[in-house]
C-alpha cells in the first residue's frame, strides 16, 4: 500500500512539472506572437531574443508573478491592458514564464 502512494505521488510530481513545461511554453507564445501589441516590442527579455527599450527591461527588473499578472491586466503608465485581449489563462502562462526566466536560480 505504501508503494501504490509513493508511486502516485511521483506520478503527480511528474504530471506537476509537465504542465508548468506547457504552461511556460505557453507564456512564451504569449510574450512574443499572441498579445497584440507584441511584449517583444517594448521589453527586453533575452530568453525571448527581445530588446525593446520602452518598458522596463524584464531580466533587469525580475517582477513577481502578481507584478505581472497585475500590468498585463490592467496596464501600467503606456502599457495597455490586456484583460480583455487575453484569457485568464494566457495571462497566468506569461507571468510563470517571465518569472521562470528571470529568478536566478543561485
Amino acid at each position: 500500500m505504501r508503494t501504490t502512494a509513493v508511486l502516485v505521488s511521483i506520478a503527480i510530481m511528474g504530471l506537476s512539472a509537465l504542465a508548468h513545461a506547457d504552461n511556460t511554453e505557453l507564456g512564451k507564445e504569449v510574450f512574443t506572437q499572441v498579445a497584440q501589441p507584441s511584449c517583444t516590442i517594448c521589453h527586453a527579455l533575452s530568453d525571448a531574443g527581445s530588446a525593446g527599450a520602452i518598458g522596463p527591461d524584464l531580466d533587469e527588473l525580475k517582477p513577481s508573478r502578481d507584478q505581472v499578472i497585475n500590468a498585463v491586466t490592467q496596464g501600467v503608465g503606456v502599457m495597455p491592458a490586456f484583460e480583455t485581449s487575453l484569457s485568464a489563462e494566457q495571462i497566468e502562462a506569461l507571468a510563470d514564464y517571465i518569472l521562470s526566466v528571470t529568478t536566478n536560480a543561485n
